[in-house]
């Protein structure tokens, strides 16, 4: 038999496929043909891994040369599959040889057994070298839960491979070491400084597994909300985001600090769990070919406002590629300058704001990429920035229009609105802000306190922003008090039916808070508050979370 068979998958969104590579050389007129519904990069790569086996001294068949790549109605796409294409040719013409030679029969069987339970994830360059590919952390991710006990991969993505638990990952520096592992099982060395030593050309190693390290604080020092002077109630709604993970509004003239307060975000934020670290670097390594260290913290991601709505939901030629709203999965997406973004960008967000994820769909296939984010967007409240009407330049007609963009759907999906004051009115402001991390303290408390209230309710660790109308129906039927202003507020059409599950959210997220400052319980005593345990709600929270909305109102005014 001189079919020579290997592994490796192909990612849809962050989950992966296992794709079987079979090559077979046989009689016929030298060349190589790849069959399976691959894009141009896998059928280009017959030349590349034919250059790569010849310059690294490795023997390649002289004969015809057929590489299927199955299932074959999957498509395809990127160089990843280099590594185990020319692999298999080897291993093909390794069995063609065996058939001829008989001592060569066990080599060929361990060779075999090798290939069976590993997967191969790497391009090769010309001289024979691994290169770094996009997507390899949920690639070695998909392997193992295929089955699979080892998986090759580039040096270069090596720190990302490695933190997958199950798994044996080597990391290979060319084509030359890679083989001698298939033919041998066994490292060429065992000096990790090989990988990224200039002087060693040919390098095998067996990556050690390490565990995500949650870290307490935020990776970028230099960012501090004791930097933000005055701005009190902006600085109140930024703490109360990011307690209950509600999304925010921020509108105020230039210079008066809503980029300043959002970029502060991340760094009162809770860290992030070992799982959601995978999940944040999974999607970053689809975006990147080489990630060089593990995502810990929160992302925080801000584009330009020309962004298009591929660039923010997802997608591209080919392989879909995550977008913003994706890499801010467990962060913060900060759009700037709403005012000068397109209504049909904007109103892509509502779905995956109420889903968590997003799904983006082709002729052949479809993916989804998680995009659980906390929205922060800032604007001025007219082209001109003026921060009040008298000294507003712009025409009646153009200031109304100016965040025309925000459809009444989306504005209905932010909790918080606030209005930033002008930068005169912070002159006379000398005191220092709170610090980060005394915020952070308060926000993480305010998490665990919201999160066990959920579980022991049956809805999971949720943040209170993802609380579920039907629950809060329920809570609501139990408070007569709390009922009656809901339904002043719904008659007088300050809210909305949504706008009525906003504004509970945001009051059992300043109750939290709080509550953790005072050091008192949340547990109720009848019914259904002694389940989900919101005794300590009042009218008070209430009127707050009412007045953190109202910067909605001022908009086109």
């Amino acid at each position: 038999m001189t079919v020579g068979r290997t592994y490796s998958v192909a990612l849809q969104g962050v989950s992966g496929i296992p794709i079987s590579i079979e090559a077979d050389s046989g009689p016929g007129l030298p060349g190589m043909n790849v069959v399976g519904l691959g894009d141009t990069a896998v059928s280009e790569a017959r030349d590349r891994i034919r250059s790569a086996a010849r310059n690294s001294g490795l023997e390649w068949p002289k004969t015809k040369i057929v590489v299927s790549l199955s299932p074959a109605s999957l498509p395809k796409n990127g160089s990843g599959y280099d590594l185990a294409l020319v692999i298999a040719v080897l291993a093909s013409n390794a069995s063609r040889s065996a058939n001829g030679l008989g001592g060569s029969k066990t080599r060929n069987r361990d060779i075999e057994a090798r290939l069976d339970s590993t997967a191969f994830i790497g391009e090769l360059g010309l001289n024979g070298d691994v290169r770094s590919v996009a997507g390899v952390l949920p690639a070695v991710i998909a392997a193992r839960d295929q089955g699979m006990t080892a998986a090759i991969v580039p040096a270069a993505n090596a720190a990302e491979a490695s933190l997958v638990a199950g798994i044996s990952v080597w990391a290979v520096t060319s084509l030359r070491a890679t083989w001698a592992w298939v033919c041998t099982g066994q490292p060429m060395t065992s000096d990790q400084s090989a990988l990224i030593s200039e002087a060693v050309q040919h390098a095998c190693i067996r990556c050690e597994h390490h565990r995500v390290s949650s870290a307490t604080g935020h990776d970028d020092e230099t960012l501090d909300m004791s930097e933000v002077f005055g701005q009190e109630l902006a600085r109140r709604g930024i703490e109360i985001a990011a307690a209950g993970g509600h999304h925010m509004l921020l509108i105020g003239p230039p210079g008066s600090g809503k980029s300043m307060l959002a970029a502060r975000m991340p760094t009162i934020l809770p860290p992030l769990s070992e799982q959601e670290c995978l999940e944040v670097t999974a999607i970053h390594s689809l975006s990147s070919e080489t990630m060089t260290d593990v995502v810990t913290h929160p992302p925080f991601v801000d584009p330009h406002y020309s962004i298009s709505v591929a660039g923010l939901i997802g997608g591209g030629s080919g392989r879909p590629r995550p977008g913003a709203i994706s890499r801010a999965h467990h962060g913060v997406l900060f759009l700037d300058e709403v005012g000068e973004m397109k209504a049909r960008v904007l109103d892509a967000l509502r779905t995956p704001l109420e889903q968590g994820y997003v799904r983006i769909s082709r002729n052949r296939f479809s993916v989804v990429y998680p995009s659980s984010f906390q929205l922060i967007m800032a604007a001025n409240p007219c082209p001109c920035g003026a921060a009040t009407p008298q000294e507003c330049r712009c025409t009646g007609r153009v200031r109304s229009t100016y965040l025309s963009g925000l459809s009444g759907p989306l504005l209905d999906r932010i909790d918080l609105a606030v209005t930033t004051a002008p930068k005169g009115s912070m002159v006379s402001s000398i005191r220092r802000g709170e610090s980060s991390k005394s915020i952070r303290r308060r926000v993480c408390q305010a998490h665990l306190r919201a999160g066990r209230r959920w579980e022991s309710a049956g809805l999971g660790p949720i943040t209170n922003s993802r609380v579920p109308g039907k629950w809060i129906r329920e809570w609501l039927s139990t408070v007569p008090v709390v009922a009656s202003y809901v339904d002043y507020l719904l008659r007088t059409d300050a809210v909305t039916q949504r706008g009525v599950d906003r504004l509970c959210r945001v009051a059992f997220t300043i109750a939290d808070l709080e509550a953790g400052s005072a050091g008192t319980g949340d547990v109720g005593s009848s019914g259904i508050d002694t389940v989900v345990g919101l005794s300590h709600v009042t009218l008070d929270h209430f009127d707050e979370a009412q007045s953190l909305h109202e910067g909605v109102d001022n908009i086109g005014r």
